[in-house]
């Protein structure tokens, strides 16, 4: 037979056929720019090729936080992430991971050994539906069931991942396919990558541009809000240009938070939920509530983020820009602009240079007035516990401490609950395109970590800092091994105040009581991180957190920073206002 013509298949410390279909696996990985490969030891068979590729595998300890690790990698790099599992219960557990991507529209491979072809539905070990699984959190799933057609399937799961709307794909591999040895002449036949994303960039339709434009120009009070679409399209520096040249207020969702300056005069900052008392955008709810022209892009327009769909005025007219045409007018009808978000925003701001933007210049010393009038209430607010010597500690302090601390390349990644909420309201984005990443999609517990892991693989040279309670990090403490084991150095603040925080206020908010599940014992974290080989340290008075966190970014090594907080310290929900004591 003739050998496939790529060099690097050459078979070193294995016995596979040489080549076999592992192989071709792995080439059509390296071709679509492939690096990193999260995954256990299945399928075993990839896992052996791949270092002959150039490619290096990060083996998690278990499948939900290596999923993860994908999305966390995937959102960092602007790649598409590749998470790897065994069939069976293996391939059960990334459904909780691939389900946050779907809904925060990350792109992740997911790479399944499946049973051996002549065992299919025999009741072969660990054998399962895995389509049912992955129907309801995946974009596309397939199996491939011959060699011949490994790379077609490849491009096929990449495609799907990164085009549209990006989200996660899975690839069925059967344990022989990747054994069976190649018997065909399987030299390169394609050349295309397709491994970054947006993969396709399309315009939204031109004659709605400019009536978006002509709308946003003679509005009186119009408001653009951005979401965690505008970070996936890369779409930041246009919007932060849209913004300065248009004299328009920006405000953003938690997951579109760092899609412009946070400095800059005219953003509000994060909105939603989290705007209730001592809440960064608090005193900015007069701006959104009189808007007459509210610019959606990239928005969901969850719930979270409408704070239940009762912030934005219904008598306001709506522009909506996404890829995803189902998003579009979903529950604010909008004029549809259904396209990528930085070639529309692009082409918006186009539009709107040759409208007279006289109105929007006149509006905007008001307007930036109005803004800075409520950053510095919400300053004044928030001072008292920004500056609390109190014990146990206030989240808000460690939050001040942990800003100044910021530098412009610092990726934060915050866990589900409480710790993304104290991280969107109390540090500060300090440049379009900061990196705030928060698993909001479903805003399942013990997502941060392993994201953070796959954050630093992504960026190295970056400082990496990860936020998580007591409760989400238990989901995930095992992952501290996989940190020390492959050298991957990010620095964990744990808040620990003994309850799932969230829980419990809100169960005590809405049917006046709390279920025992809500008490957590004592857990000492730092302890924990020198079990596993980490760095560890118990922070118990305010004024030892920073020079803690100043040594942990210094270091070469994982760090636990273990802060016992405040069990009453409420974050700014308005589900709380005037219902549970500050």
């Amino acid at each position: 037979m003739n050998q496939v013509s790529d060099k690097t298949m050459q078979s070193t410390r294995h016995t596979l056929p040489n080549p076999c279909g592992a192989h071709l696996l792995a080439r059509a990985l390296k071709r679509h720019g492939v690096e990193v490969l999260f995954g256990q030891s299945l399928p075993s068979a990839l896992h052996l090729v791949i270092p002959e590729f150039g490619m290096r595998q990060i083996a998690y300890r278990t499948e939900n936080a290596g999923a993860a690790m994908a999305d966390g990698y995937a959102r960092a790099s602007q790649k598409v992430g590749v998470v790897t599992a065994q069939n069976g219960p293996a391939a059960a557990l990334l459904a909780p991971g691939l389900a946050e991507a779907l809904k925060a529209s990350v792109p992740i491979v997911a790479i399944v050994q499946d049973v051996r072809r002549t065992q299919t539905d025999k009741n072969a070990f660990q054998e399962l539906d895995h389509f049912d699984i992955f129907r309801g959190c995946t974009k596309w799933a397939r199996r491939v069931a011959e060699v011949s057609r490994i790379e077609d399937y490849v491009d096929m799961a990449f495609t799907a991942a990164a085009s549209g709307r990006p989200g996660p794909t899975v690839l069925l591999c059967p344990q022989d396919l990747l054994l069976e040895a190649v018997t065909f002449d399987a030299g390169d036949q394609r050349h295309t990558s397709l491994g970054t994303y947006p993969l396709d960039r399309c315009v939204a339709d031109p004659a709605r541009i400019e009536e978006a434009a002509r709308l946003l120009a003679q509005a009186e009070h119009p408001l653009i809000v951005a979401g965690g679409g505008v970070h996936l399209s890369a779409a930041h520096e246009v919007l932060a240009q849209l913004q300065d040249a248009a004299s328009l207020p920006v405000a953003t969702t938690s997951m579109g938070k760092g899609a412009v300056a946070e400095t800059h005069a005219l953003s509000i900052g994060v909105i939603g939920y989290f705007m209730g008392a001592r809440g960064m955008a608090q005193h900015m709810r007069a701006l959104i509530e009189r808007a007459d022209c509210v610019l959606f892009v990239g928005d969901r327009t969850n719930q979270n983020g409408t704070d239940s769909w009762t912030l934005f005025p219904k008598s306001a007219r709506y522009i909506h820009i996404d890829i995803d045409g189902q998003e579009v007018g979903r529950n604010y009808e909008a004029l549809r602009l259904v396209g990528d978000a930085k070639l529309t925003l692009m082409a918006l701001t186009k539009a709107m240079a040759r409208h007279d933007l006289g109105k929007r210049q006149v509006a905007r010393r008001t307007v930036e007035q109005k803004i800075a009038a409520g950053k510095k209430a919400f300053q004044e607010d928030a001072r008292g516990m920004l500056n609390s010597d109190a014990m146990p500690i206030r989240p808000e302090r460690l939050m001040r401490d942990l800003n100044e601390l910021l530098v412009p390349d610092t990726l934060m990644v915050t866990d589900a609950s409480y710790s993304s909420i104290w991280a969107m309201n109390y540090l500060t984005a300090q440049h379009a395109g900061s990196r705030f990443l928060s698993g909001r999609g479903l805003a399942g517990l013990g997502w941060g970590f392993p994201a953070a892991i796959g954050a630093k693989i992504a960026h190295p040279s970056s400082d990496v800092v990860c936020i998580a309670g007591d409760g989400g990090f238990a989901h995930v403490w095992s992952e501290l091994e996989t940190a020390v084991r492959m050298k991957v150095k990010v620095t964990v603040i744990i808040l620990n105040n003994q309850i799932l925080g969230y829980q419990w206020h809100a169960e005590d908010v809405l049917y006046g009581a709390h279920t025992d599940a809500c008490q957590l014992s004592p857990v000492d974290h730092a302890a924990i991180a020198h079990a596993c080989g980490c760095e560890g340290v118990r922070i118990e008075k305010p004024a030892d957190f920073k020079p803690a966190l100043e040594r942990a970014l210094r270091s070469s090594q994982t760090t636990v920073i273990d802060v016992m907080i405040d069990p009453k310290a409420y974050p700014p929900l308005t589900l709380y206002e005037g219902k549970i004591g500050y």
